[in-house]
């Protein structure tokens, strides 16, 4: 038995409702992706099939305990890494045993694996953590450590049943690799929240959470975005259908008001001439203006009907599709010679990240920087923007402005509600309802205006950054892109990169996303090693 849910229910603290009645079935050994947007209940879902939430009703069923990794890992900052792996039981046992304890309980800690010490180095020493102790806590590592150590105890315990939030987050391209390759050996069942591409590929199930249930497609993510096209191109068809039958009931209801005006005249022409009896006439003229308004009603509740059903296209249109948001292009000339960096160096205390590190950057180009977690590649932004000086070397720069998109998005204040943040960026003179157009535009309801940032997802925050961008006017020479696609759903990811892919200026992109830099058009790569 994998996974079954029957009929799951879950309420927020605040009584307000997430979802209702889902149902899903997982068959041993299946690998299924989980995707919807931002606050669609993804995570939560993970944390209540974990044990970690209790729903408010509805059953999970499920013979093997659940291997859950969480997206956000500071809950487990006061472990060690010997507890996140599972071996610190076994590890005092065997230590214990080698000082000369006898005590039987040691031996049945132990469970005969005496071998435990090189299994836990073998395995740290593959996630790149073999010069790190099982005894250090868990809040002195990077966020791709964290995540490192939690694939290392996977690898370590063959989990059976696996829930992973997020897990290539933070992890560079070599460590995400390897992710691939263990996601793909393994026989475990596994449902998986992520926008990395290339891992929901790797899904022979894709699940669309949202605000109407679960939604099941039988295949991996390209297939999912397949269906989806075919879904909107369908919708497309109708929505044709149903405006053409509206504009042919509206030109049928203005002619029936065009024959009517002309017979209510033809009758008053009529009654003048006393060419028919004033009661029969009176008669005839009460008779067809029952007909024709009966008529009338008719088409006037068609049209309302057709208007409708055009409504609810358009805004299931809108749902599939990929919103578009410009930012404005410079006018720079193309080939002018931007950054350029030469012979430079940089440490933090001891140690030494790069040295004598050499490129230019010229006007049009785009850019990705390249390394390992560790490497020095957001510190090279920093030395690009001013921020930091390096060590040793010198860096002559053309002048440029630049706008800084970092994973957090952190232009945006978290003080300040949705409209104050695009009020406080609005140079372009609009006035207070064009400002909300724009943010009716970028998906926020009226309900949003008031909202404070702070309770924003990665994807409302990205999207309010860019609104900010348009209310600014602000055409840079370069954009900077630091890991920005970190805590984006799926659809907001979409929308990220078609911005990014239109900016015809300047792009200096880090990332580890291989889908979004090839979508971007990225031309060449800065590797630091």
């Amino acid at each position: 038995m994998g996974l079954i849910i029957k009929s799951l229910h879950y309420l927020h603290p605040d009584n307000e409702e997430l979802f209702r009645d889902l149902d899903l079935i997982l068959n041993d050994g299946e690998k299924a992706a989980l995707v919807g947007i931002n606050g669609a209940g993804k995570s939560t879902l993970l944390r209540i099939i974990s044990g970690k939430l209790d729903p408010a009703s509805g059953k999970i069923i499920h013979t093997e305990q659940p291997w859950y990794v969480p997206q956000h890992l500071g809950e487990y900052d006061d472990w060690r890494i010997a507890r996140v792996l599972g071996a610190d039981g076994k590890l005092a046992a065997l230590q214990a045993i080698l000082s000369g304890d006898t005590d039987p309980a040691r031996f049945t800690d132990l469970d005969d694996d005496w071998d435990i010490e090189n299994k836990v180095r073998t395995v740290l020493q593959k996630w790149d953590l073999g010069h790190i102790s099982e005894n250090r806590l868990m809040g002195s590592l990077s966020g791709g450590q964290k995540t490192k150590a939690f694939l290392a105890a996977m690898e370590l315990n063959s989990p059976k049943l696996v829930l992973l939030d997020e897990p290539s987050n933070h992890l560079d391209v070599k460590t995400r690799l390897k992710l691939y390759h263990l996601v793909q050996q393994s026989k475990a069942t596994m449902l998986i929240v992520s926008h990395d591409r290339a891992l929901l590929n790797l899904m022979n199930k894709t699940l669309e959470l949202s605000e109407k249930g679960m939604e099941v497609f039988g295949g991996n993510f390209d297939f999912y975005q397949q269906k989806k096209l075919e879904k909107v191109n369908a919708l497309r068809a109708r929505l044709n259908e149903q405006s053409k039958a509206l504009k042919a009931s509206e030109k049928k209801a203005a002619d029936m008001a065009s024959h009517r005006e002309q017979q209510e005249a033809k009758g008053r022409a009529a009654g003048l001439s006393n060419s028919l009896p004033r009661i029969i006439a009176g008669g005839l003229k009460n008779k067809a203006e029952r007909s024709t308004a009966r008529m009338l009603h008719a088409h006037e509740e068609k049209i309302a009907s057709l208007l409708q059903n055009i409504e609810e296209i358009q805004a299931q249109i809108e749902e599939y599709e990929v919103l578009k948001l410009d930012i404005r292009s410079p006018e720079a000339a193309p080939g002018k010679v931007l950054i350029d960096m030469e012979n430079i160096s940089f440490k933090y205390g001891e140690q030494l990240l790069w040295n004598n590190l050499s490129f230019q950057v010229k006007s049009g180009e785009r850019v990705q920087i390249q390394g390992e977690n560790g490497s020095g590649k957001t510190t090279l932004l920093k030395i690009i923007t001013g921020k930091l000086q390096p060590l040793q070397g010198s860096y002559r720069h053309g002048g440029f402005s630049h706008f800084y998109l970092d994973q957090n998005y952190s232009l945006i204040d978290p003080r300040r509600t949705v409209f104050e943040q695009i009020a406080e960026y609005n140079r372009c003179g609009l006035d207070e309802e064009e400002l909300k157009e724009l943010l009716i535009y970028s998906q926020f309801r009226p309900g949003d205006f008031d909202k404070k940032c702070a309770g924003l997802s990665g994807g409302e925050r990205m999207k309010l950054t860019l609104s900010c961008l348009s209310a600014s006017n602000q055409a840079p020479d370069v954009l900077i892109l630091d890991e920005p696609t970190n805590n984006l759903d799926i659809k907001s990811l979409e929308v990220l990169t078609l911005t990014v892919k239109n900016f015809e200026g300047t792009l200096i992109v880090i990332s580890h996303d291989d889908y979004f830099i090839n979508e971007i058009g990225i031309e060449r790569s800065i590797n630091l090693t």
